[in-house]
């Protein structure tokens, strides 16, 4: 695309829509992680930001290149902000769910399936220090 050439409502629209995709994504891959945050996790994550294929998709400097980011961070952020509500609203969960897993036990009739029943790991672990578990 040609730097001089403005973009249509629609193109910035599909370039912040693109982006809240991918930001919503990146969150939610982040949130069900099986373990610790490597090296390599945050080169990833800079990879899809700023990518040699999303600049071929959106140049950077230009309208769209904005409008991803504009994409990115709504998409990341409003996932966050989706689990705040819904840890709100529900009476099984409160703050403490953010910082170690904390949440209260199902009452019958609701269960938990086996195949899903394997605690998450805590988002803070401290190496040498046994982790907490709800």
């Amino acid at each position: 695309m040609d730097e001089t050439q403005v973009a249509s409502t629609i193109q910035l629209i599909g370039a912040g829509a693109f982006g809240a995709l991918i930001g919503w994504y990146v969150y939610y891959i982040n949130r069900y992680r099986k373990a610790d945050v490597q090296l390599n996790d945050l080169v990833t994550f800079v990879g899809v930001l700023g990518g040699g294929a999303i600049l071929a998709l959106f140049p950077a400097g230009t309208d769209l290149f904005g409008a991803y980011g504009v994409g990115l961070f709504l998409g990341f952020f409003g996932y966050f902000v989706g689990l705040i509500i819904l840890v709100r609203i529900s009476p099984n969960f409160d703050a403490d769910w953010f910082l170690d897993g904390r949440r209260k036990k199902p009452k019958a009739p609701y269960y938990i399936p086996e195949e899903i029943a394997t605690p998450p790991l805590p988002p803070m672990v401290v190496e040498g220090e046994p982790a907490i578990n709800p």
